[in-house]
C-alpha cells in the first residue's frame, strides 16, 4: 500500500528532478520521431532552470542564480565541440543546458557520462541491426582522422554536412533523456 503522505514528502524534495525527467522523455519522443529537439522546450527549461534555482532551490538568490549558470555552461560546453563540427544537433546541446539549469554542474557532467554511454550503446546496436559494421566502423575512423587533420571547426563542420545524407542518425535526445534520468534513478533523486 502506498503511503500517501510519505509519497507527497518525497515530490516535495524531488520534483525539479521529476520536472527535468518529464521533460527530457517529451524532448526524447519528439527527437525520435521528428530528428530535433525543439526550441519551444529547451528555451523555456533552460528560462524555468534559471528562475527555478533563483527562487525556489535551497540556494535561492544570487547563489542558487549562479549555481544555475554554472549548471548551463557545463552543459552547453560538453556538447558544444560536437556540435561545432557538425556531430550533434543544436537542440540537443540545448536540452543538455537545460538539464544544467535545472540539476546544476556536478549532476549534469555526470548524468552527460552515462548519456554517453547510453549513446554509444545505442550507436552500437544501430549498426548492427543495419548490418554496415564495416560501413560505420570506416566513417568513424574517417570522422577521427578529419578531426585530427582539417582541425578547422568549420571546415570540419561542412565535411559532416555533405556525409549527413549517408550517415545512420542517431536522435541524441533519446540517449540524454535515458542516461539522466538513469542517473537520477540510481542516485535517488527521483525517490
Amino acid at each position: 500500500m502506498i503511503d500517501f503522505e510519505h509519497f507527497v514528502a518525497n515530490l516535495a524534495e524531488t520534483w525539479p528532478a521529476w520536472v527535468v525527467t518529464i521533460t527530457l522523455v517529451v524532448a526524447a519522443v519528439i527527437d525520435g520521431l521528428q530528428l530535433k529537439v525543439p526550441n519551444w522546450i529547451t528555451f523555456p527549461m533552460i528560462l524555468s532552470g534559471w528562475v527555478y534555482s533563483a527562487a525556489l532551490s535551497p540556494y535561492a538568490g544570487w547563489e542558487g542564480l549562479w549555481l544555475s549558470l554554472i549548471g548551463t555552461a557545463v552543459g552547453l560546453a560538453l556538447l558544444l565541440p560536437a556540435y561545432a563540427i557538425g556531430g550533434m544537433g543544436a537542440g540537443d546541446v540545448k536540452l543538455l543546458a537545460g538539464v544544467g539549469a535545472w540539476m546544476w554542474g556536478s549532476v549534469t557532467f555526470y548524468a552527460f557520462a552515462v548519456s554517453a554511454l547510453v549513446g554509444g550503446v545505442i550507436a552500437v546496436g544501430m549498426v548492427l541491426y543495419k548490418k554496415s559494421w564495416s560501413k560505420h566502423r570506416d566513417q568513424f575512423w574517417s570522422i577521427l582522422n578529419e578531426i585530427a587533420t582539417v582541425k578547422d571547426p568549420e571546415k570540419l563542420a561542412e565535411i559532416a554536412a555533405e556525409r549527413k545524407p549517408r550517415m545512420f542518425l542517431l536522435p541524441y535526445g533519446i540517449p540524454i533523456a535515458i542516461g539522466s534520468i538513469a542517473y537520477f534513478a540510481w542516485t535517488g533523486m527521483l525517490s
